[in-house]
């Protein structure tokens, strides 16, 4: 390996540490995923062929040109279409043709085929946004519940430290007789449970790590951390100062769901419109032209004499001899060139259709479509009320996590100088273990239940930025 080539592969390898060290934040992990999840790619996709479609709908109103040839064989009796003469032979023809042609009014079926062909595209486009807003307030969620569940383990973790100690200083106190041995029994047992809410811990958080790297497709990447970031506790109730009613008037300007419906509702009205067009009648502009060759085109070239005269009799009966010669004439092939110059044939032609009866068929389409625009007009209103009622919900859901965390935190506190005085009591000896190990879980239920409450509230805030507009990051 070169020297250069080395260079690059430590600085790739540093790099890929770094990187590693420093973990992915939660920005990182939002534009991971919705750069490399495959449901997007294919809605991407699906995006494009709308825009397509967009195109496609605008060059239906141009003129179509078309040319062609053909080269045909006729074995038998037939007649020829440029010598106007019987065949009974192979005869080979050739036929060259450049015809266009144009719709010159529909009933503007065609113009109300392009605006729906548009809102139909801006209808993907906002679709695609919204399922990557989705994406990113699910990556948001579970990133939380990863550095929840990191949390957890912190606490586990102390608490099984803290039963560490004590049971040294249990030991040295049944060895020196200031406890009974079942003091000791009492801690074990207590340090065993801390073990497995410890281990349990850490698979739950494994288990978070596992579904946040599925969502950002990186099911095989080791060493895969995150960079968490410094949430301090809320101190004050950030919700009650919002009113939902402003919340709902950003929303409806900021979500893509709600652009979508209200797009897909302006396309299916435009198909009505281009359904209505088709009873319409239609007038087409037609034009062509074109040349052909025959085997048979023959030109004559000269004339030959035979030496025969006509005879012919006068009114009273005397033959009288014409005195010019019959003679014969002599033809060549007509050469293909000539041909093809010769037999252009030219048409213009105006061609209106008036559509009176066909089985109920267009009616049928503008009955069909006028039902697909009231039930796209339905889902535009059922998308805006769902909006709101989402958006109460968040509201709520916020207020109870403020309230659920301030109460959690009061508890926390309670509990912790519970705890506190239990551990001074079990110093003395004036509580046993059982007693001292309830204060202990009861501190370490608390301090769970504080932390859930803070990650929770957090997570709600997040969902009511989401409804503002704001990033969630």
């Amino acid at each position: 390996m070169s020297r250069s080539g080395l260079v690059i592969l430590v600085c790739l390898f540093i790099s890929m540490g770094l990187r590693a060290q420093q973990g992915w934040t939660l920005q990182q992990c939002i534009e991971h995923a919705i750069k490399n999840n495959i449901s997007l790619l294919q809605a991407d996709i699906n995006t494009e062929i709308s825009e397509v479609n967009v195109t496609q709908s605008k060059a239906n109103i141009l003129p179509t040109l078309n040319a062609g040839a053909t080269h045909t064989y006729n074995i038998g009796r037939t007649i020829d279409r440029y010598t106007n003469t019987f065949a009974n032979s192979t005869v080979l023809s050739q036929n060259f043709y450049l015809g266009t042609q144009v719709t010159l009014w529909s009933g503007l079926t065609q113009y109300n085929t392009i605006k729906q062909s548009q809102y139909t595209y801006l209808a993907s486009k906002e679709t695609v946004e919204q399922r990557k807003n989705d994406l990113a307030l699910n990556v948001a969620s579970v990133f939380l519940q990863v550095i929840y569940n990191d949390e957890i383990i912190k606490i586990a973790q102390g608490q099984r430290d803290m039963s560490q100690v004590q049971l040294d200083r249990t030991k040295i106190l049944v060895e020196a007789g200031s406890l009974a041995k079942g003091n000791e029994f009492d801690i074990e047992a207590q340090l065993a449970n801390d073990e497995y809410t410890l281990i349990s811990a850490k698979n739950t958080y494994a288990l978070s790590m596992l579904s946040l790297k599925q969502l950002l497709s990186l099911d095989t990447v080791a060493n895969f951390s995150i960079a968490k970031p410094d949430f301090d506790d809320p101190q004050a109730n950030n919700v009650a100062g919002l009113n939902v009613t402003e919340v709902y008037q950003t929303a409806l300007k900021n979500q893509h769901n709600v652009k979508s419906a209200e797009y897909n509702m302006l396309s299916y009205e435009r198909s009505v419109s281009a359904a209505k067009g088709r009873i319409s009648p239609s007038i087409t502009f037609n034009g062509s032209i074109g040349t052909g060759y025959s085997g048979l085109g023959q030109t004559v070239v000269g004339y030959n004499p035979t030496g025969l005269y006509n005879v012919y009799a006068t009114g009273g009966g005397i033959p009288v001899v014409d005195p010019n010669e019959i003679s014969v004439p002599v033809f060549e092939k007509t050469p293909f060139a000539e041909q093809f110059k010769s037999n252009v044939n030219k048409s213009l032609g105006f061609t209106l259709n008036v559509p009176l009866f066909n089985g109920l068929s267009t009616w049928s389409s503008v009955k069909t479509a006028q039902l697909q625009a009231l039930n796209a007009k339905y889902g535009y209103d059922l998308t805006r009320q769902q909006l709101y009622k989402t958006i109460a919900q968040a509201h709520a859901d916020a207020q109870a996590a403020f309230n659920k965390f301030y109460a959690a935190k009061t508890g926390e506190s309670a509990a912790q100088q519970a705890f506190d005085f239990a551990k001074q009591k079990y110093d003395v000896g004036t509580i046993n273990a059982f007693e001292f190990s309830i204060a202990k879980n009861r501190l370490l239920k608390a301090q769970s239940d504080a932390v859930n409450a803070k990650y929770d509230y957090i997570f709600k805030l997040k969902v009511l930025d989401f409804y503002q507009g704001k990033p969630l990051y």
